[in-house]
């Protein structure tokens, strides 16, 4: 009987730290690192990140409401292309590198938005991160999708437009491949698409996720914050 109760403790407290933390989420340590790099006015955006978390993970709030919360949290921030802000072509960065900087790119907001909602809670079988080709634009981009049921139209939430809607109202999207923490899907269709492997097969998604599990934190080639 002991050894049942023991196990059952074990599971449970496993079940709530996996709940509570996706990645190493930021405490006082990492503000005060991303300040020395990105200077004081980055503790303040990252202070209003924690804000956001607590705030959206009140009982009150519903799972839409904490989807309305982040998308509008992180489009405030600065679009810029990676070239210009880390002297790079193709950069991924982590979360507390996107608001340390202040900006980023279109996989910046996404990947931001996607590891906040993950922290709130937000099961990793709703949402996605979505690689299309933005036809307004005539190039690519990245949103992340929210499947409210295993079947749903996803609900979009993009930089480029403000204002979540469902897939079908996005035609100026052209699904490419999508992927989570954990799978990969070739997307055929405006729906889940079709299972192609797991989402290790992506180096930037890999080395973006090592890092933000080590803390690293790059040095831009400029400052936005002045």
């Amino acid at each position: 009987m002991k050894l049942k109760v023991l196990v059952i403790v074990v599971v449970c407290m496993g079940v709530l730290i996996g709940y509570a933390h996706t990645e190493n989420f930021l405490d006082d340590k990492d503000i005060e690192k991303a300040a020395k790099i990105y200077g004081d006015d980055a503790k303040l955006r990252l202070n209003e990140w924690q804000k956001l978390i607590y705030k959206s993970q009140a009982k009150s709030r519903t799972e839409m409401q904490r989807l309305g919360d982040v998308n509008q949290f992180f489009n405030q921030l600065t679009f810029i292309d990676d070239v210009k802000l880390w002297g790079l072509e193709d950069y991924w960065a982590t979360p507390i590198e996107f608001i340390g900087a202040k900006g980023g790119d279109c996989e910046d907001f996404s990947i931001a938005k996607y590891f906040t909602l993950r922290e709130l809670g937000v099961s990793d079988e709703k949402i996605r991160l979505i690689y299309v080709k933005a036809l307004s634009l005539d190039q690519f981009h990245m949103v992340v999708a929210y499947y409210p049921e295993p079947s749903s139209i996803p609900y979009i939430l993009d930089n480029i437009d403000p204002d979540m809607k469902l897939a079908t109202q996005r035609e100026d999207l052209v699904p490419i491949y999508s992927f989570n923490a954990q799978h990969l899907w070739l997307m055929k269709e405006r729906g889940r698409g079709q299972l192609t492997g797991k989402s290790t097969r992506l180096s930037k998604w890999t080395l973006m996720r090592d890092r933000y599990s080590r803390g690293d934190l790059k040095v831009p080639a400029i400052r936005l914050s002045y």
